[in-house]
């Protein structure tokens, strides 16, 4: 009869412990608010002690920002992927995505952040950081189409800010209610959008 010897807990790197924590927190954020983001829950996911997570963040709130910009940098690169298909393909896809479900989590995510950060300075921070970049991702798409004559938009700086405000306005009103997502505020940051681009109505509708 054989024994088997007990087995070994692997020590992970540092650096792949931390990522694992946001990650972890990011995930927590996103499914049921950034309220709930904490070190013991945090490490009751992850199987580990409390301890361990306060080693990597010893403050909770930098966790959280930490959580929230690992969240939205990701639906960025999914929403607005730096190498696209030009800009008329990717504001169709992108419209698409930010109407649909599939968008909600993140969408609450940043209204949660945004009331959050009238009393966090850590998560402030992070969020005005994620606004710029989320405003440049689009200036520059916005650019790239005015540049080859698809777009006719004067001032993309601002054409792009007048956008995110639509889709956070929209995604306000919808949040509320899933039976709001067929009225014609949801459809909002699109046809703003048209306007800003001087498209036609319906020209950024998915295909």
């Amino acid at each position: 009869m054989t024994s088997r010897a007990p087995g070994r807990r692997v020590r992970k790197a540092p650096a792949e412990r931390r990522s694992e924590i946001v990650a972890t927190a990011a995930r927590i954020g996103l499914t049921e608010g950034l309220e709930c983001v904490t070190l013991r829950r945090v490490a009751d996911e992850l199987g580990v002690q409390p301890g361990l997570v306060g080693h990597y963040f010893p403050a909770a709130d930098e966790l959280v920002a930490e959580a929230f910009t690992h969240a939205t940098m990701r639906e960025l690169d999914g929403l607005l992927p730096p190498d696209s298909d030009g800009p008329l393909h990717t504001f169709r896809r992108f419209f698409g995505l930010t109407s649909s479900a599939e968008f909600d989590d993140v969408s609450k995510l940043w209204l949660n952040a945004r009331h959050l950060s009238r009393y966090r300075p850590v998560l402030r921070e992070h969020v005005m950081k994620q606004e710029l970049l989320w405003c440049r991702r689009l200036e520059e798409l916005i650019a790239a189409g005015t540049a080859t004559g698809v777009f006719a938009c004067a001032d993309p700086w601002g054409a792009a800010i007048r956008v995110l405000v639509a889709i956070d306005g929209a995604s306000a009103y919808v949040n509320t209610s899933a039976d709001r997502r067929g009225t014609p505020a949801a459809d909002m940051p699109r046809t703003v959008a048209e306007s800003e681009l001087g498209l036609r109505r319906g020209t950024l509708l998915a295909s």
